[in-house]
């Protein structure tokens, strides 16, 4: 169907959110093709973790509509499996709260039970109730970090981890043979009165937060004379993070008034994400006023969690994803060894895109550092495999550059809620040696060599930015530089094409002189290409100089 027959459709039977009859009134009245273009050029895409995409009217906006055409092919999916319960989650975002009772509302009318968060609740908190509930799937509504006008939609499997690209391709096909306006949602009272749908108890959350302080990897000593500051950036970290900190006995937490209650229009910070310091200002100009000992911030749906220490010079320094990444590393293979609770043959798990130094670390514990696709749920997945090898206790921690962490096997998914433990806990041990995390890095560096990183984004909006990108990357897979920013390029990897024994992926590494490396991939979730680079130098000033050069060249051949 064209992009006008499928206007005048979604026109005529779109009438179940008056939001959305407003808006394609309005697109008519206007007469935007433009925007009409935008809205129904595509549908929105399920990928390996789901559905996300700007909040609205249309085949490619998160709406109603699209949340029940993937909720209907769940459903299908399930209903060939022998699926019976799904567990659902929402975050602070606009309208989570409607698509979560949505989906329920749709597996109702299917047979299937939701057990749905009777509240806001972390994305970790919802892999944790799909395996306590013992569902066959679960569904949470986020759409993480991405700015206010995002929604999202993830789907994870029985293992409490994102579906497998396989189950993906499944479910795929059955929802591409869903019609969304021909799906049948239960009443809600009709479907709690017959236990279709029913609210998960408190007990299953209680549950998660002591799975999350067992993780405990230190003595406790000093942790409860901390001097914290905790944003949740308006989120959904708030509940979880202070009965952590309750059990922790941590009693001087100021959590930033104006980012305390859940607001999907994140008023003081357009951009969510704690790796960027605008949405951590607000947090660190209160963590100045108080002295404190350490910032800590958790994205909108708090899986990810940002931290800031004093720099020595009267401020405060975030710490990087992949600084806190080797730090935790390092403290939590330390601790275990002077406790001895360290596993025979431990494992830790990170990412392609995440920091080399993770393997001079690993090397110096004896740890088997394994590296996988982005995405937390390829280490998850890793957490998996070891558990039906009934070596789940092997593993001890894993990262992702993007500020995600996790150190048990409690949830299959980046945690900040336990990031918030290990960070806190880390804290207090350098604390009693009279330094901070800041000390802790420098201290790492020193040791393994002055490791620096970089991350670039670049956003290309719309159906041409699409094609731009697939343009893109065709050109540099086809034709590769043979040098970068002046170092030579002495390797190339294709993860599309190439043998790495890993899932095929849309990613191209080209290895450099002097212990650098670019990597470029299109993010799965945003409309964006991405750049990550690597450097080590024998200073940080020359590992910065080369980050910096590296970063004026990538801009150079994805712009051109």
């Amino acid at each position: 169907m064209d992009r006008e027959k499928l206007f005048a459709t979604w026109l005529e039977k779109a009438r179940d959110d008056k939001d959305l009859v407003l808006e394609l009134e309005d697109l008519e009245k206007r007469n935007d093709k433009e925007g009409i273009s935008d809205r129904f050029y595509k549908d929105l895409e399920f990928g390996t973790g789901g559905l996300r995409g700007v909040i609205g009217a249309g085949t490619n906006r998160m709406n109603i509509y699209t949340v029940r055409k993937a909720t209907q092919g769940l459903a299908n999916y399930l209903g060939k499996h022998g699926g019976t319960s799904v567990s659902i989650g929402h975050d602070s975002r606009i309208k989570s709260d409607l698509f979560a009772l949505e989906a329920a509302r749709v597996l109702a009318a299917n047979g299937i039970k939701a057990w749905l968060y009777p509240r806001l609740e972390p994305t970790p908190a919802l892999s944790w109730a799909v395996r306590y509930n013992r569902s066959d799937a679960g569904i949470c509504v986020t759409a993480s970090h991405n700015p206010a006008k995002y929604n999202g939609y993830k789907v994870y499997g029985p293992d409490g981890c994102q579906i497998t690209l396989e189950m993906a391709s499944a479910v795929l096909d059955e929802i591409n043979a869903v019609d969304c306006f021909d799906v049948e949602v239960a009443d809600v009272d009709e479907a709690m009165k017959k236990g279709l749908i029913e609210y998960i108890p408190d007990s299953c959350l209680d549950a998660f937060v002591d799975a999350v302080y067992d993780r405990r990897v230190g003595d406790g000593e000093g942790i409860s004379d901390l001097r914290l500051v905790y944003t949740p950036l308006n989120g959904s970290g708030l509940e979880c993070v202070m009965k952590l900190f309750g059990k922790l006995g941590i009693k001087n937490c100021t959590v930033v008034p104006d980012q305390e209650k859940p607001d999907g229009n994140f008023p003081t910070c357009p951009y969510p994400n704690p790796e960027i310091r605008e949405a951590m200002e607000k947090g660190l100009e209160l963590t100045s006023r108080l002295k404190a000992d350490l910032l800590i911030g958790t994205d909108p749906d708090c899986d990810r969690c940002g931290t800031a220490v004093p720099d020595g010079k009267g401020g405060y320094r975030l710490i990087t994803g992949n600084e806190m990444g080797v730090i935790l590393l390092d403290f939590i293979a330390k601790m275990r060894c002077e406790k001895k609770t360290m596993p025979k043959n431990p494992v830790a798990v990170t990412t392609i895109v995440s920091t080399d130094m993770a393997t001079e670390v690993a090397k110096k514990y004896g740890i088997e550092l394994r590296r996988v696709l982005t995405g937390f749920k390829f280490i998850g997945e890793q957490i998996g495999l070891l558990e039906k090898q009934n070596e789940v206790d092997r593993f001890i921690f894993g990262f992702e550059e993007s500020y995600g962490y996790l150190s048990g096997s409690h949830v299959r998914d980046k945690d900040a809620v336990n990031a918030t433990l290990l960070a806190s806990e880390a804290a207090a041990w350098y604390r009693k040696k009279g330094m901070s995390l800041l000390d802790a890095i420098e201290a790492l560096y020193k040791e393994f060599g002055y490791y620096r990183n970089g991350l670039l984004s670049f956003t290309f909006e719309g159906e041409s930015g699409m094609e731009f990108m697939k343009a893109k990357m065709a050109e540099l897979r086809n034709t590769p530089p043979t040098s970068i920013a002046g170092l030579d390029v002495v390797g190339k990897v294709d993860y599309s094409k190439d043998a790495t024994g890993l899932p095929k992926a849309d990613v191209l590494e080209f290895a450099l002189d002097r212990k650098a490396k670019l990597m470029v991939r299109p993010s799965g979730t945003e409309p964006k290409i991405k750049v990550y680079l690597s450097a080590c130098g024998n200073t940080e000033e020359e590992s910065i100089g080369t980050i910096d050069e590296l970063s004026k060249a990538a801009e150079k051949l994805i712009k051109s």
